[in-house]
């Protein structure tokens, strides 16, 4: 059997790999693509989404693709289910930092601290505060209330926010897919940690953004495509709601000249949540281990994606 894994990980996955097992290292998207087309297992992630998607076609005989990423959308998930290749994502490796981050940008929002830095900046010393929201006895409504969400959700709730999350098998706590539009008018922070799908794309689009409070803000941390762009740039523009605070956009990375960048209320931390942090690598690279033990055994996989769902 045929492994092809990123070099990168060697030194943390290598001590732990079964006997017998055919490992071939990758240092650059050429090597894992040449590896891989007649692999049996691979993890060949790559930091430039065309290139992954090329890597893991190449895969024609992968029975197991596994991916530090929480997204597939950028892979031909049609090809894959043709293939019967299974797939594990790395769902939960960063959960943790995009959770804070989603939550720094409520605060950011509440607080509005990116004003307050710009008048830092300018040395100047204000008697009163550019932003006096506060979180406490505020409503959030989670769409994509997974590993990533019911963390946001934790965190809010400590600090006195009421929250609904959004599954959708209707766990106890949650409302389904078809129940939370028509309530968008009772929160003021809508976070969206959902995965983009074809149902998901544009969720946040007109409709729901003249639905949404004036006061109200939007906080994305899942896929840029989960919002109509155009029309939140309107209803920012227009003051139909407060703002956003977008960790996500499409395309990535956004042109200089794209006007997202100059809303007004409209704040960018530009894709950085999964990557402020120092560990993610480690609990993938555990992960990967873990799976490849259980891979090898016929026992069940952590993470696996239903591929016809996308997540």
């Amino acid at each position: 059997m045929k492994a092809v894994l990123p070099a990168l990980a060697r030194p943390l996955v290598e001590p732990h790999l079964p006997a017998g097992l055919e490992v071939r290292w990758f240092t650059s998207a050429e090597e894992a693509e040449a590896m891989v087309a007649d692999a049996d297992i691979g993890w060949v992630d790559i930091n430039r989404p065309p290139e992954w998607a090329r890597a893991v076609a190449a895969g024609e005989k992968l029975q197991w693709l596994s991916t530090i990423y929480a997204g597939l959308d950028r892979l031909d998930t049609e090809q894959l289910r043709a293939r019967g290749t299974r797939v594990t994502n790395g769902s939960g490796v960063n959960a943790h930092t995009v959770a804070e981050y989603a939550v720094m940008g409520a605060l950011v929002a509440a607080k509005r601290y990116d004003q307050v830095v710009r008048i830092a900046d300018r040395h100047e010393w204000p008697f009163d505060a550019p932003g006096k929201l506060e979180l406490f006895e505020t409503s959030a409504l989670v769409i994509g209330y997974g590993t990533i969400g019911r963390l946001i959700g934790e965190r809010l709730a400590g600090f006195g926010v009421t929250v609904t999350g959004v599954t959708r098998t209707g766990a106890p706590g949650t409302i389904l897919p078809d129940a939370w539009r028509t309530r968008l008018a009772a929160f003021d922070w809508v976070f969206l940690s959902a995965p983009a799908t074809g149902e998901s794309r544009a969720m946040i689009g007109e409709a729901e953004l003249r639905a949404m409070k004036p006061s109200a803000w939007l906080i994305n941390v899942g896929r840029g495509e989960l919002v109509d762009q155009d029309a939140l740039i309107e209803a920012v523009t227009k003051r139909r709601i407060a703002g956003a605070f977008l960790d996500t956009v499409t395309p990535e990375p956004l042109p200089p000249e794209h006007p997202l960048w100059s809303t007004p209320n409209i704040l960018h931390s530009m894709h950085l949540s999964g990557r402020s942090q120092t560990r993610m690598f480690v609990r993938a690279a555990e992960l990967f281990v873990r799976n490849l033990h259980a891979f090898i055994a016929g026992d069940p996989l952590e993470n696996e994606v239903d591929l016809e769902a996308g997540y």
